[in-house]
């Protein structure tokens, strides 16, 4: 089964497939809330076509790697995607690759490579840590070198319609004629010309009108156009790549808050101005922004102020991320009722509707998530009750824990958590090291006919696991040192091994261990 995935689908899981039905809740009335950042007001969600949600989500510009502020994007829609499959409906979710722009050009140059192996390396590398993150793959992933014969078509049609014009092989879209210019955004044209930090084009007709095909420079890649070799603006792709595979008009259209102006407004712009069909988008979603403290920038490559994704997964488990940026809703900067007394079986059922009251209210995640939380801890604390009883439960209680670690795991589930304990390659390493200087350090507390043993005396840990396995070899040398009274050294292991975040707790038994 892929991580991340409860219905076994992953990376090469076919587009379209049906809904898992261990996640498809009892059915219910459902009203289902979101937030329409066009309207400024929460509407309730009805998708064009019945059960079927077409879903464009922008995605990465391959100049560089990703940061843990677009993980926060990709997971908050990863969830929302979630959440509607469990809600019955099949998602056809696009999210597009830019591989061809101005950074990447300039990145590639001074790296000495094409612009091509540049963005493939890129691309691959987003994919990978996306995977680790558990967020589900696409769809469909187009790249704009891909579809440029559909952004020349979408041009040529809007030039013949008087909505854009062509000066020196450049062609610009013509502001003034969409009426409807801002609406997104909230600005009209004179406060964008006030706002407007970008040198003007003494070309353009007006000072916001945007640019749609770019004139060829030598040296970098150009295609051949009417309008002269040249290559397309950053605007048009995501138009051209929605409407060729989701249709004129889409259910939803999600990116972070950073990009409603000018990229998402001129999208409505190009895209309605070319079909004559209103509205392009019948919800927008726009999340809030990371910040690394209150005061300062959003994270943002070009100001080098970003921890990118790869440092953070070194650092922290999967789970741990997604819980950091599902606690705040997300539509909030990145900056319950108790159910402690219920039954199992009643607190599995509490949780449940709390977690679809809170997700059909605008996908409140912290909500979901104190759900969530409160289910695992009704059920930890009838496990310890289970334990403390001599495992003497009844046949009723023991369904009643199976049943609620169901509900729980498929609640989880929707939010992308795997509920497995795995280690940080930070952790692993610490692991490593902590190992190596015990088997030197202290052999006679080690079996030393166990396979570990010889191989962590060796130059290298290459090959050694850093999971269970070492865990467990690491506590029974604790328990021998133990045995033979070295308290010291015991005590001296579990410290470190606290250090690394691995609680290690005494039984009657033996020993447990968990992840702090």
């Amino acid at each position: 089964m892929a991580a991340g995935d409860p219905c076994g689908g992953g990376a090469d899981a076919p587009v379209g497939r049906a809904v898992c039905p261990a996640l498809t809740p009892p059915a219910r009335a459902m009203t289902l809330r979101i937030y329409n950042t066009l309207n400024r007001s929460t509407e309730e969600f009805v998708p064009l076509r019945p059960g079927l949600v077409r879903m464009y989500v922008c995605g990465p510009n391959l100049y560089g790697p990703a940061h843990v502020g677009h993980a926060l994007s990709y997971l908050v829609f990863d969830v929302i995607r979630r959440y509607l499959e469990y809600r019955g409906y099949q998602v056809r979710y696009v999210q597009n690759f830019t591989d061809i722009e101005d950074r990447i050009i300039e990145t590639a140059n001074a790296q000495g490579t094409t612009v091509q192996a540049l963005a493939q390396h890129y691309a691959d590398r987003f994919l990978r840590e996306m995977d680790r993150l558990g967020v589900q793959r696409a769809s469909v992933y187009p790249r704009a070198t891909e579809m440029i014969p559909q952004m020349q078509e979408m041009i040529r049609r809007l030039i013949e319609r008087g909505m854009a014009y062509q000066v020196d092989g450049d062609v610009f879209f013509r502001v003034a004629a969409f009426p409807h210019y801002g609406r997104l955004s909230r600005r009209s044209l004179d406060e964008m010309q006030a706002g407007s930090r970008v040198e003007i084009d003494p070309r353009k007709e007006h000072p916001m009108d945007f640019v749609l095909w770019k004139a060829g420079k030598p040296g970098e890649p150009a295609w051949d156009s009417p309008w002269g070799p040249g290559r397309p603006g950053w605007h048009i792709e995501c138009s051209a790549m929605s409407l060729s595979l989701l249709g004129e008009q889409l259910d939803i259209h999600g990116g972070g808050q950073d990009v409603i102006f000018p990229h998402h407004e001129n999208e409505i712009a190009q895209s309605e101005a070319y079909t004559g069909t209103s509205p392009f988008v019948r919800f927008w979603m726009h999340n809030g922004l990371l910040r690394l403290a209150e005061d300062e920038e959003k994270m943002t490559r070009h100001l080098g102020n970003i921890v990118t994704i790869e440092e953070a997964l070194e650092r922290y488990h999967p789970d741990a991320i997604r819980v950091f940026v599902l606690s705040s809703h997300y539509r909030g900067p990145l900056s319950g009722e108790d159910h402690s007394t219920s039954p199992v079986a009643q607190a599995a059922d509490t949780a449940r509707a709390a977690f679809e009251a809170a997700m059909d209210d605008d996908f409140n995640t912290p909500r979901a998530l104190a759900a969530v939380f409160e289910l695992a801890t009704s059920l930890n604390r009838a496990a310890d009750a289970v334990g403390r009883s001599g495992n003497s439960a009844s046949p009723a209680e023991l369904a009643d824990l199976r049943r609620g670690l169901d509900v729980l795991r498929t609640l989880a589930g929707v939010l992308g958590l795997r509920l497995s304990a795995s280690l940080s390659t930070e952790q692993e390493a610490a692991l490593h090291r902590l190992a190596r200087d015990l088997v030197h350090n202290h052999p006679e507390f080690f079996d030393a006919a166990h396979p570990l043993f010889e191989a962590l005396r060796a130059a290298s840990t290459e090959g050694i696991p850093a999971g269970e396995e070492l865990i467990a070899f690491i506590a029974e040398g604790r328990m021998r040192a133990r045995r033979l009274r070295d308290w010291t050294t015991g005590d001296a292991i579990r410290s470190r091994l606290q250090g690394i975040g691995i609680l290690l707790e005494d039984s009657p038994t033996g020993y447990q261990w968990r992840l702090r």
